[in-house]
């Protein structure tokens, strides 16, 4: 079977939303707001290390003045041997301790970068967790993993060296012209000469480079994107044998990174070979005019030779400022994507005097809400309705028809477009989120497990829970039975989404999970539609010991498992058709009668 073509348009919708994001001016008020991350530490580490960056450029600037001036026109000159032994020591001295700084300062900016990364990858992690869903719907999780973990890892090289080398480099280059004039400010006009076709050349590179960038993160985005949809949907691809036309996509994706790091790569290696060739034009001037400048008697062979020192060192500042420019090119590509989701508001979000929920009794009361995910396309259309608390409602419809939402609301993932949503009389827009959600459990169809050990996944509702609860949970839903029969019991390690589980399995540990947290709402979206006959038997039995007490919001398409519901609302495009209970809705012959009996013919003819 030959591969499918690669979707090109999709490609071509990448390519377009690229150069859209370059074409923005660089922001140096962003940048600002990254090296704010720094003030924690300006009391201690930084001032150690800046302390040490003096020290290291004062023994820089000291030496070819040694070396030129006092030792060639001083001590060498007049055979003071005494003088020439000070020097000597004082030189060795210096070095030793330049040395001493230099390890200092390194430790202390390593330690620097290292906090820094620390704090920005923590407070994005933080941030991102307290976003909406709907921000996790429009956003694939390769595309969310790739900003916390590879754009933060490309700030490391910039808060470890690229900072201090700038200040240190800025300094250090303040310093040679200074010398530079002292010693001869004729030679050092004639030297400048060349630097503004430098600038001139260098500011004409500054543009690209960061676009080369920007387009290099937005492609490993799209890689690791693509990475992660396909490891999670390797199933899939296999059953479908999918493998070639995977691949070829994978291929293009890849083919696409690898072009964004070499056409960077590229670029960035234009700057060095620049400074060079003006290093080169600056000797021959430093060569021909300072020859003539000694035979005039203008200057010194000392002085010539200091000088070729601080020329030699002169460059070595203006190359590390590219690099370090560089640095923060690719700084501010990944920082702008940062930033992004730091800035993303969530769209539910709590007041400042939000009210804190010690108890409730559990009443829901749905007043006129409306709801659409997307505009001009309502998922809710002016839904009233009341759970009483302590009741079993039932969710019943169509795909579509918005039972889902209707859960979603209640807790508090979205906020109605119109209407309000009530728990006890108070609207929950008023109440903290955090208080909220404690009082409320939900069970999915696709049940999450992390990795980590049975017991801690059922203690995930309840971390403080004791390992008897947590027993007693697992043996009231049915789950201790083949909890037991693992290789480590409780112990036993599951891996990621706990693939060692069977579908029932994973549901009876989602069900102990929630009877752990005791909540006082409980939402069971399409709890049992995975499972089998046997297996549901079983959890028809643990959602006796669930339900009771609490107010249960139950959404299933098998409707054998909402039969003894108290109330159950039908609902079709987003209104309520029906409400009842089975016995009721059965008699009325509607829409619910027709679901029942499409569902058992189903049955029959199977």
């Amino acid at each position: 079977m030959q591969p499918k073509q690669v979707n090109k348009k999709v490609l071509e919708r990448f390519h377009y939303s690229t150069e859209e994001i370059i074409e923005k001016p660089f922001n140096w008020g962003q940048m600002l707001r990254l090296m704010a991350y720094m003030k924690p530490y300006r009391k201690r580490l930084l001032p150690l290390a800046l302390l040490m960056v003096l020290a290291t450029t004062a023994v820089r600037l000291a030496v070819p003045a040694l070396i030129g001036v006092y030792t060639l026109d001083n001590a060498l000159k007049n055979k003071d041997t005494g003088l020439l032994i000070t020097l000597v020591a004082v030189l060795a001295g210096l070095y030793i301790g330049s040395y001493i700084a230099n390890i200092f300062r390194i430790k202390w900016m390593n330690e620097l970068g290292q906090n820094i990364i620390y704090d920005l990858r923590k407070a994005l992690f933080t941030h991102v967790q307290t976003l909406s869903h709907r921000f996790f719907d429009q956003r694939s999780a390769g595309s969310i993993l790739v900003r916390i973990m590879n754009d933060i890892n490309s700030l490391q090289e910039l808060f470890t060296n690229g900072v201090i080398n700038l200040l240190m480099d800025i300094i250090l280059l303040a310093g040679i012209l200074v010398m530079l004039f002292t010693l001869s400010p004729q030679l050092t006009l004639a030297i400048m000469i060349i630097l503004p076709l430098m600038f001139l050349i260098s500011t004409t590179l500054r543009k690209k480079i960061r676009r080369s960038w920007q387009v290099v993160r937005i492609r490993q985005s799209k890689l690791n994107s693509h990475l992660n949809e396909s490891i999670q949907g390797i199933r899939v691809t296999q059953a479908f044998t999918q493998e070639p036309e995977n691949m070829a996509f994978f291929n293009e994706v890849n083919k696409e990174n690898y072009e964004s790091w070499k056409q960077a790569s590229k670029k960035n290696a234009m700057f060095r070979p620049l400074v060079e060739m003006t290093n080169a034009a600056g000797t021959v001037i430093l060569i021909w005019f300072g020859a003539s400048l000694i035979q005039n008697g203008s200057i010194s062979i000392g002085v010539f030779v200091s000088f070729a020192f601080y020329l030699g060192m002169f460059w070595e500042p203006i190359s590390r400022l590219g690099q370090v420019y560089n640095q923060l090119l690719i700084g501010m590509a990944s920082s702008e994507r940062i930033f992004e989701f730091l800035d993303e508001k969530p769209l539910v979000s709590e007041k400042t005097d939000a009210i804190h929920l010690d108890s409730i009794n559990g009443e829901i009361v749905f007043e006129d809400v409306e709801f659409a995910y997307e505009k001009n396309r309502k998922a809710l259309n002016h839904i009233s309705l009341k759970m009483p608390a302590g009741s079993t409602i039932a969710l019943v419809g169509h795909t579509g028809s918005g039972k889902t939402t209707i859960a979603n609301l209640v807790s508090r993932f979205y906020d109605p477009t119109q209407g309000s949503v009530k728990i006890d009389g108070r609207d929950i827009k008023d109440v903290s989120l955090s208080s909220l959600r404690n009082h409320i459990s939900i069970v999915l169809q696709d049940t999450f497990i992390f990795s980590g050990t049975i017991m801690e996944n059922i203690r995930f509702g309840r971390p403080e829970a004791t390992d008897e609860e947590v027993l007693f949970a697992a043996k009231a839903v049915g789950a201790d039975e083949f909890i037991k029969k693992l290789p480590n019991s409780y112990d036993t390690e599951v891996q990621e989404r706990g693939n060692i589980l069977s579908v029932g399995e994973r549901q009876l540990l989602s069900f102990a999970r929630a009877l752990l947290a005791d909540p006082k709402i409980l939402i069971l979206d399409e709890a049992t539609a995975s499972i089998d006959t046997e297996t549901e038997m079983k959890i028809q039995e643990a959602l006796k010991t669930l339900l009771e007490g609490r107010t249960s919001i139950i959404i299933a398409h098998r409707l054998s498992t909402i039969r003894d519901a108290d109330k159950i609302f039908v609902l079709k495009a987003g209104t309520i058709l029906e409400e009842g209970s089975h016995e009721e809705l059965m008699e009325q012959t509607g829409e619910y009668y027709n679901l029942v009996k499409a569902q058992f013919n189903m049955l029959d003819t199977g």
